[in-house]
């Protein structure tokens, strides 16, 4: 059984209320965990059934239960969960290679609301409530389902010991919030840990909008994606009347540019590849 996960708004920056907790912001894939007549099956945000990519998550439930959380991975070196390890392992399709990796480096559930427990729908209930229920639960031999931790009152004690530990962000949610089903509210608000990175605009999309992005690395430059969030219709404005005078080429639905343009953007990280995860504008750099 799928429901639609309720979803978060952004919040500029950290922020302390007696009227939310605070949890650390897991960053892997958003999942919704659904144990009905004894069996488990595992969703996508989006819905898309994903069980058979997670057989060590399958036990330690008993009770018909449907969960909203996060399944993570943690890097073995770093001993930081790695939204990219995380995607290698979805990538897998043999079930040799998805039982192996369960062995040897097994995800995590991290679960964090309650929507149904015991053929009751308590998605009508407040938050708080549906907490107390969710820490009732026993998860039985299984040390890869967990409940996440949360702070109330104090989000900016949370957010900076969360920097200090380089993760994701924070989650604010507000006490007596109801499970608003597939809605994005502002009763739930995430604020992000954003990496800045000072980049060069080295060309642009010609079919929807983007800008080519490269991270300068000596004397060379490194690609390192699009930047297609952030820019105001003024900076779209700027940037255009300037391109006209500096472009260089082009190569099928991009424009390129003299490495001239300057820009700040934050990120949530730099991938192993280079490559800026969900790029934001903040501005040019003169």
């Amino acid at each position: 059984m799928f429901i639609p996960p309720m979803l978060l708004e952004t919040a500029a920056e950290p922020f302390d209320s007696a009227n939310h907790i605070f949890e650390p912001k897991i960053d892997g894939h958003r999942t919704m965990y659904a144990r009905l007549d004894g069996k488990t099956k595992l969703y996508t945000r989006r819905g898309n059934e994903v069980t058979r990519k997670y057989p060590e998550l399958l036990e330690g439930f008993e009770d018909d239960l449907i969960l909203d959380g996060e399944v993570a991975l943690t890097d073995p070196e770093t001993g930081r969960i790695s939204f990219e390890a995380l995607n290698d392992r979805f990538q897998l399709r043999q079930e040799e290679k998805i039982a192996l990796a369960a062995s040897s480096a097994p995800v995590s559930f991290i679960a964090f609301d309650i929507l149904r427990y015991r053929g009751k729908d308590l998605r009508s209930l407040p938050l708080m409530r549906r907490k107390e229920i969710l820490a009732g639960l026993t998860v039985r031999d299984n040390p890869n389902l967990s409940i996440i931790p949360y702070l109330e009152r104090h989000g900016t004690a949370l957010f900076e010991s969360i920097k200090e530990r380089g993760m994701e962000g924070i989650v604010a949610k507000e006490k007596t919030s109801r499970y608003a089903v597939g809605r994005r509210a502002r009763k739930w608000q995430k604020i992000i840990n954003w990496t800045y990175v000072d980049v060069v605009i080295t060309g642009y999309r010609k079919s929807q909008f983007g800008w080519l992005a490269a991270i300068p690395d000596g004397e060379e430059l490194q690609p390192a994606g699009m930047i297609e969030f952030g820019v105001s219709p003024a900076h779209k404005k700027a940037f255009y009347e300037v391109c006209r005078s500096i472009e260089s080429g082009s190569y099928k639905d991009f424009i390129h540019l003299e490495p001239l343009l300057r820009a700040k953007v934050k990120t949530r990280n730099v991938t192993r590849s280079g490559t800026l995860r969900d790029p934001v504008f903040v501005d040019f750099i003169a």
